[in-house]
């Protein structure tokens, strides 16, 4: 064993005794010694993750113990060692410290530590444009808005308000916006650490962790974040993956600390989701953010066309265009975004102003018939007992007497074909069913409707006022 090896030895071992065998296993099994030069060290470290990491929450501890071996030490070289390794030329064999190339841009001291919130944790991607200033606010929105942009302002160690702030919504509403604007806002004070993840990032750290045997490592650093903001819940998946997420959630819940999920759905109908995870989810402020209406739609239009113009001086849209955007493209926001691109573009590429006769042509496909309703079970449980003049705990509860049967099976049967509910979930929330009682519920009212004409009538009358 040379000298520096030697020292090295004794300076994990200082390691150990200061931080503990955990900590020590999760952090610094890995590292490797690369050289000594003058009052340097340079070590490595496999992944940008533990780098961070420890640059972030160790760097004092393994100059100090470095310290105690060599007193003449004032830096700390720690780099990331790649696969790759240089071929040797026959005349002049590689020197053993530079067999794993550091990567040079990773360089840094460990006198002057980085965070290590974003490079550890590998937050997902934001667009500079998704900000509070371009946020149109709305009828549909407002609370979503108004809730997200308390949860932006607060600083560290404050109270916190509602937790989680749980926003859901259909596809292209704005949900990723403010959770995107809530980021933006956050990390621009350098006040609190605010991580943007989506859920399949998310399942990507985990897993990514769990493979290099950094999965400590990973829960302590999500667990120092201030805001945690999760995108997509519904793509969450895997038992583990989820059991790590609720306690995650858990842990930052009861340390004070804000999250701040999106989903396209409410919590109750994450059927993929584990039973504490979606009561935790619930007992936050949960908002939905409705679709856009047409004085939104034409918000967002101008909005959009005020960006463009930022890039494009000349670019002009008549009200009267703006107008029939609005009120023929209903479907999301996205799809205005698409309208004012082409209009853009061929307005620039053909070197013609923007006329109504373009857009109608441009837009055509845009153009979508109008979205059906989005209908809940508790709907239908609330118009099932008022149509039969029951309660809704009534619906749910374990009573067998007839005038509370019908109705029952009446909603069970609703729910299947007017929601997209399984049949477990519908089983689940009419009392804690099995999903043959639903099953036989819709059977029998399939039977009776195609022969009793006054049955029909009445299921098909709740049908019209639930999907008015």
């Amino acid at each position: 064993m040379t000298m520096e090896q030697d020292r090295w030895s004794r300076v994990k071992g200082r390691l150990r005794s200061s931080v503990g065998e955990d900590v020590y296993t999760s952090w610094f099994a890995r590292m490797d010694l690369e050289g000594v030069q003058e009052e340097s060290v340079r070590l490595s470290v496999p992944t940008r993750f533990l780098k961070s990491w420890i640059q972030a929450h160790y760097a004092e501890r393994v100059l100090s113990c470095w310290q105690a071996e060599m007193p003449e030490v004032h830096r700390i070289d720690l780099t990331v060692r790649t696969a790759v390794r240089p071929v040797a030329q026959k005349e002049a064999p590689v020197p053993a410290e530079t067999r794993r190339t550091p990567t040079p841009e990773l360089r840094s001291t460990a006198t002057a530590p980085v965070s290590a919130n974003h490079d550890a944790l590998g937050g997902s991607p934001l667009d500079p444009r998704l900000t509070f200033a371009s946020f149109v606010v709305g009828r549909s929105n407002t609370l979503a808005h108004a809730a997200a942009r308390q949860v932006a302002e607060g600083r560290r160690g404050d109270p916190v308000m509602f937790n989680p702030l749980y926003i859901h919504a259909g596809v292209g509403l704005g949900k990723t916006h403010l959770l995107q604007a809530v980021t933006w806002a956050g990390n621009s004070g350098n006040e609190r650490k605010v991580l943007y993840l989506t859920a399949e990032k998310f399942m990507y750290g985990f897993v990514a962790a769990l493979k290099t045997q950094t999965a400590l490592a990973f829960k302590e650093a999500l667990r120092g974040i201030d805001v945690l903001v999760i995108d997509d819940l519904q793509f969450l998946q895997g038992k583990s993956t989820q059991a790590e997420f609720c306690h995650t959630l858990n842990a930052l819940i009861d340390a004070g600390r804000q999250v701040v999920i999106a989903a396209d759905r409410p919590p109750s109908d994450l059927e993929s989701l584990d039973d504490r995870v979606r009561s935790r989810l619930a007992g936050g402020l949960v908002v939905e953010m409705g679709s856009l209406g047409e004085e939104l739609r034409h918000g967002i239009l101008k909005s959009r066309v005020a960006a463009a113009r930022t890039h494009h001086a000349t670019f002009e849209v008549p009200e009267e265009v703006l107008h029939y955007l609005a009120r023929t493209i209903t479907h999301n926001g996205r799809d205005l975004e698409g309208a004012i691109n082409r209009l853009l573009a061929h307005s620039k590429l053909n070197n013609r102003p923007v006329t109504l006769e373009m857009a109608e042509h441009e837009v055509r496909d845009l153009v979508r018939p109008q979205e059906p309703k989005r209908i809940k079970i508790e709907d239908i449980q609330r118009v099932v007992a008022r149509q039969y003049n029951v309660s809704r705990s009534d619906l749910l509860s374990s009573r067998r007497t007839a005038n509370v049967v019908r109705p029952r099976q009446v909603a069970m049967y609703l729910a299947k074909t007017l929601t997209l509910r399984s049949l477990p979930e519908i089983g689940r929330r009419f009392g804690g069913r099995d999903h043959t009682t639903v099953l036989h519920a819709v059977r029998k009212i399939e039977a009776l409707v195609s022969k009793d004409t006054a049955l029909s009538e009445e299921v098909e009358s709740l049908k019209r006022q639930l999907q008015e």
